[in-house]
């Protein structure tokens, strides 16, 4: 009983002795007359709420170093004592003065690395140049294959075909990197992996290749007929589509495996659906996109929006254009003043690169939705026919 009695009496004499005060009586010795006067007195002057905040804030931090109470005019108790300053002046956070800059991204403006390459084929309709998902990359040269090893630097020779069948005019990896499909001149399409050859065949030359997952290949000729070969099997023509009038320049299919784009020399862009292709007869196709004025050669899908699709034209069109293939039109158009070549999208931002032909011969990194310039790389001496993409590097042939 006595422990709790003196516990109570103790928080009783904590309470404040202001706290028992029923008549609000300043005290003299805590109050600055002289300012109370002057606060009191003074007139008070036009457009003072107009002031300069500037000068009001240089007010206050004067106020501040002279200790002048500036608040308030009447005090009811002694000022408490200046706490210690823990942090020097000099380093206060109140009078540190940060600004915040957003660190710009350096994009170099000279190559990592130069492969020379000779006896090129500058053809606006052939790719020759694809980088494997296991760091290889493969190039066409006339007749030859070469592999170039990014992990060691190493090149090796895949094949030589005769002037008869040659020369090469496509080649492309299958997504797990361990096939590599050739396409040649005389029509055929040959597919190389480490246990196996085998081949295809179109009725011309074909062009371009791409791989919807492991096991189809889709092959475009320059007569526009698109076959889906399914590698498995020894009957491989699984699905064709016909809607170009001439040769297919590029094929990319979406990364679902749901949508293929085609474009071709005939000046049309083909969207075809997997779900609408028939094994029994040519499939027929979703949008059929003729905006472009020229050869339609580089295709690129969005890696962030499945639905979005960017296209590019040849010379006489220099246009690249943005789609939304649910509805098939057309959200955004951009004369870049050059044959666009190839484009290629950026995995981490929303960039988008493009390689020119005639007359820039440069590479062109945009910023979507906007379409401005970030930068410009004036390196290459020719028209920069082809692009490939790993991880964050890029490779590019002139």
């Amino acid at each position: 009983m006595d422990v709790g009695f003196s516990v109570q009496e103790q928080m009783l004499q904590r309470r404040r002795w202001n706290d028992y005060l029923d008549r609000f009586i300043p005290n003299r010795s805590a109050m600055d007359f002289d300012f109370a006067q002057h606060m009191l007195t003074k007139r008070m002057k036009e457009g003072k709420d107009n002031l300069d905040a500037r000068s009001e804030a240089y007010g206050n931090d004067l106020a501040k170093i002279l200790g002048v109470n500036r608040s308030r005019i009447l005090a009811f108790k002694e000022r408490p004592p200046t706490p210690d300053d823990l942090i020097p002046h000099k380093l206060s956070f109140s009078h540190l003065q940060l600004k915040l800059t957003k660190t710009r991204r350096h994009i170099p403006e000279t190559p990592e690395m130069v492969l020379d390459v000779y006896e090129l084929l500058d053809d606006y309709s052939v790719n020759l140049l694809d980088w494997s998902s296991r760091n290889v990359l493969s190039v066409a040269l006339e007749n030859t294959v070469y592999l170039w090893d990014a992990s060691n630097k190493s090149v090796n020779e895949l094949l030589t075909t005769n002037n008869e069948n040659g020369p090469i005019t496509s080649v492309s990896w299958s997504p797990d990197g361990r096939h590599i499909a050739i396409g040649l001149n005389n029509s055929d399409v040959q597919i190389w992996g480490f246990y196996s050859q085998s081949k295809g065949r179109h009725q011309s030359r074909v062009g371009s290749l791409d791989w919807n997952n492991i096991n189809i290949l889709t092959t475009g000729a320059v007569d526009g007929l698109i076959v889906n070969n399914d590698v498995r099997i020894r009957l491989h023509i699984v699905q064709t589509y016909r809607g170009h009038s001439r040769g297919i320049c590029q094929l990319k299919w979406s990364d679902s495996g749901q949508k293929l784009a085609s474009g071709g020399v005939d000046n049309l862009l083909f969207i075809w659906d997997q779900l609408l292709a028939s094994s029994n007869s040519q499939s027929k196709w979703l949008h059929r996109l003729k905006d472009h004025t020229s050869a339609v050669k580089a295709l690129a899908w969005c890696p962030f929006q499945g639905n979005l699709l960017a296209s590019g034209g040849g010379r006489g069109d220099e246009c690249i254009k943005f789609w939304n293939i649910c509805i098939g039109a057309c959200l955004k158009s951009i004369d870049t003043g050059s044959e666009v070549c190839s484009l290629l999208w950026n995995k981490s931002e929303w960039e988008i690169l493009s390689s020119h032909g005639f007359p820039k011969n440069q590479l062109t990194l945009w910023k979507y939705p906007e379409m401005l310039k970030i930068t410009k790389l004036n390196g290459p001496t020719a028209r920069v026919l082809f692009m490939a993409q790993m991880g964050a590097w890029c490779i590019c042939r002139s």
